[in-house]
């Protein structure tokens, strides 16, 4: 009997995670279309104009999470909304590559999905707990942050090398961690909130392997 019972319990869980796995990752891929579009629409804009993109960004991220209590649409909503406003503000930066190395622009991409995809892979389906490494990648992420105030006043050979190097192996880390929470669980509503991760994490494996192939030679 408690097989029995186990069983439609164990399908109905399996099911709430594929449902949530294909939500989430929907939700990033619409996500990342409106950073496109926010990079298309910026590409002309002031630097000044791409900060105050950026503050807002991170005013409509930060409210991600409370948004999910009170309206699962809501959250969405802001969750596109910090696609298309990382898109403006980083919509410079893409340009000036776009008009003097757009082959950067490319490769950067690929790499960046062959990236998610096999590092996503293997946090999705691993047993092993990453919930270490997750935490050890977000203070490491803090140190890259202080590292990178340091090397504004501190030159070091190669140093734009050595810090995208040095971010990759950090969100290799988090994008791990990122997916194994996506696989352990099953409630629809954390899907804006995951969503977001996961973005971020593509988000900053592409303009770190954009400033690899953008320095070459």
């Amino acid at each position: 009997m408690e097989e029995t019972g186990y069983r439609p319990y164990a399908i109905a869980e399996r099911d709430a995670r594929r449902a949530l796995l294909g939500q989430t990752m929907g939700l990033v891929a619409l996500t990342a279309g409106m950073f496109a579009l926010g990079a298309y629409v910026g590409r002309d804009f002031s630097g000044g104009v791409g900060l105050v993109a950026w503050i807002l960004s991170l005013v409509c991220l930060i409210a991600i999470g409370p948004a999910i209590r009170r309206s699962e649409m809501l959250a969405v909503g802001l969750l596109f909304a910090v696609g298309l406003l990382l898109g403006i503000g980083t919509a410079p930066m893409i340009a000036s590559y776009v008009e003097n190395d757009p082959q950067a622009v490319w490769q950067a991409g690929g790499a960046t999905a062959l990236f998610m995809a096999g590092i996503g892979t293997w946090g999705y389906a691993t047993r092993r707990d990453l919930s270490g490494i997750g935490r050890a990648a977000f203070w490491a992420l803090l140190g890259l942050i202080v590292l990178g105030i340091v090397l504004i006043f501190v030159n070091i050979p190669n140093e734009a090398l050595i810090y995208s190097i040095l971010g990759l192996v950090i969100f290799a880390g988090l994008t791990a961690w990122d997916f194994q929470r996506l696989s352990r669980s099953s409630d629809l509503s954390s899907a804006p909130a995951i969503a977001a991760s996961i973005f971020l994490d593509a988000l900053n494996v592409f303009l770190f392997f954009l400033r690899i192939f953008g320095n070459r030679g």
